[in-house]
């Protein structure tokens, strides 16, 4: 029986599974907890500070008068607003209703990983785990209730904007006009002397596009393509460096928007270090030593540019072979995320391609990234693309180019992108149903407060690590799991009378944190996978294959010395 047989089974069977959920299966209800900055007026009215914009509270009652507290949850109260400002003890807090439907909450993000691995068709397996949701939240209209409603998102208009016109259109013009293979000859004459030169460099780029996720992924993976196409690295090797210095960078060199947005989710009550924005940014830093899956993710990679292949696995070890010994950057019958239009440029007959169509969009693009994200706390990555598509289209005509001939570059870009487009609104889509079916609530339930407080940290690595491999998102992963992970690791140091309470919390948060980027790069579902692949020319599931054996090990190596810390330190 073939895999997609296979698949085809297994889909059938999950949509019986999923029937039987949506009519017979009882959710758990579970309270969630949202902290804001609040601040009160001499008039004794309420706000809450919400990106820079101040919002009045209209309604607080009490907590124990909620019906979206805990015990009215359990009550199975059948009135159940969606959201409630309480007040518990001194701290005003937002609550919202949150259910899961125990194991099977895991059900859609487990069928779409299971059919991209018999199928090998990401957009295939994405569909059927968005279909398996939406029949267990009972939303059967799957295009009218869920896909045009996700299409209707910020998300997936960003991504059709910035990933479809943008980024497709800039390698479409690069592709049209050979600026691309211009800079890659360049390079491989002045800088780049073979393949472990062509990937310190990737590795470098990784390493000062610091911002980490999708921004690392593109800015370095559109860079490095030629150059590593022309020097012969494999594209498993070449997607597996820019994959694995994207999100470990921004763990380590932390300058950037992952610590303002998630020391929003790390508050516990009564926890002094933990009190403020302030006070929350600066934890945040101090346990940049603790983040070991960050720096062993970044040294791998290092050593895998000298050609140190020992922690790689046997995949990424004949993928080197392969480029080496007969030129082949691809696995035989490989189905690389973007279209051939992109790796065959079909430069117009007497256009001259100048190294310099390239180099004066990419300095500009990230230029603008870096100094926006300076100046305005994010990098614009839209603008950034944005400009470098026009600079490059007017240079192109200025030097010659036709409109036709550029109009046909930017068509042929477009095409290159727009399988990996759909694959990303996808991934938004199926990513946003997990988390409302509740495969993350169910996850984090499962740790309890009984537990050694030196398994603490590896068990909510473990956690975390599923939860962003079966969302595809480790920002989405550090949603769910902070808030309920933090006040479980402040009750485990508290109930054990840990002397350094604060480390052991530093080690747990690090643990956390990691453990979502392990999940989120190696998640077939995920967008810096996708991107990776698509970026780098690469088979989206012969990235995966290649990329989760030495990640897995850097993760177990970090999760031993996580424990060795909490025993030693605490």
């Amino acid at each position: 029986m073939s895999a997609n047989r296979y698949g085809f089974i297994a889909f059938l069977l999950a949509i019986a599974v999923a029937f039987y959920i949506q009519g017979w299966q009882e959710p758990v209800w579970k309270e969630q907890r949202f902290l804001y900055e609040t601040v009160t007026d001499e008039a004794g009215n309420h706000f809450y500070l919400e990106d820079g914009e101040k919002h009045q509270i209209d309604t607080l009652v009490d907590y124990a008068d909620s019906p979206l507290n805990q015990a009215s949850l359990d009550n199975n109260s059948e009135s159940r607003p969606d959201s409630q400002w309480v007040k518990d003890g001194e701290n005003i807090v937002q609550l919202k209703p949150g259910f899961h439907f125990g194991i099977w909450s895991l059900l859609p993000a487990f069928i779409a990983i299971i059919l991209c691995l018999t199928t090998r068709e990401p957009i295939a397996a994405l569909l059927g785990g968005v279909i398996v949701a939406g029949v267990m939240l009972g939303r059967f209209d799957i295009t009218d209730d869920i896909l045009l409603n996700s299409l209707a998102s910020d998300s997936a208009a960003y991504i059709v904007l910035l990933y479809l016109w943008l980024l497709g259109g800039l390698l479409g013009v690069w592709s049209k006009t050979g600026a691309a293979q211009a800079f890659a000859s360049f390079m491989t004459e002045h800088f780049v002397r073979g393949p472990k030169s062509a990937k310190f460099v990737t590795w470098l780029l990784g390493v000062v596009f610091f911002q980490g996720g999708t921004v690392s992924t593109v800015l370095v993976g559109t860079t490095v393509k030629p150059l590593a196409d022309k020097a012969g690295v494999s594209h498993e090797e070449l997607s597996y460096i820019v994959d694995s210095t994207a999100s470990p960078i921004a763990l380590v060199l932390a300058f950037n928007a992952w610590p303002a947005y998630v020391q929003a989710l790390i508050f516990v009550p009564g926890v002094a270090f933990l009190a403020t924005d302030e006070a929350r940014i600066n934890f945040f830093f101090s346990s940049i030593p603790f983040s070991f899956y960050g720096v062993l993710a970044v040294i791998g990679t290092l050593l895998l540019c000298f050609n140190i292949t020992w922690h790689t696995g046997g995949h990424m070890r004949k993928a080197h072979r392969r480029a080496a010994e007969t030129g082949q950057l691809d696995e035989p019958g490989a189905k690389p995320m973007s279209a051939k239009e992109l790796h065959e440029p079909k430069i117009p007959k007497g256009f001259s391609p100048s190294a310099l169509e390239f180099v004066v969009p990419m300095i500009l693009l990230i230029a603008i990234a870096v100094l926006t994200f300076v100046f305005l706390g994010t990098p614009k990555v839209n603008w950034a693309f944005g400009v470098a598509l026009v600079v490059a289209s007017a240079m192109a005509m200025w030097r010659g180019l036709t409109l036709d001939d550029l109009m046909d570059g930017l068509g042929n870009g477009f095409k290159g992108v727009v399988v990996a487009s759909v694959v990303l609104v996808l991934a938004v889509t199926l990513g946003s149903l997990s988390k409302q079916t509740g495969g993350g609530l169910y996850l984090v339930e499962l740790l309890g407060e009984r537990i050694p407080f030196w398994v603490l940290p590896v068990c909510l690595q473990l956690i975390t690590m599923v939860i962003a491999f079966s969302t595809g998102t480790s920002w989405g992963t550090y949603a769910i799991a902070f808030p309920l992970a933090m006040p479980l690791a402040w009750v485990v140091a508290d109930h054990n009378a840990l002397q350094g309470a604060e480390v052991f919390m530093m080690i747990c948060f690090a643990a956390v944190l990691n453990g979502s980027v392990y999940g989120d790069q190696c998640s077939p579902i995920s967008d810096t996978t996708i991107l990776s692949s698509m970026t780098t020319g690469c088979d989206m599931m012969d990235h995966v294959k290649t990329q989760i054996v030495p990640a897995t090990m850097t993760a177990a190596l970090a999760g031993v010395l996580w424990t060795l810390c909490a025993l030693i330190f605490t």
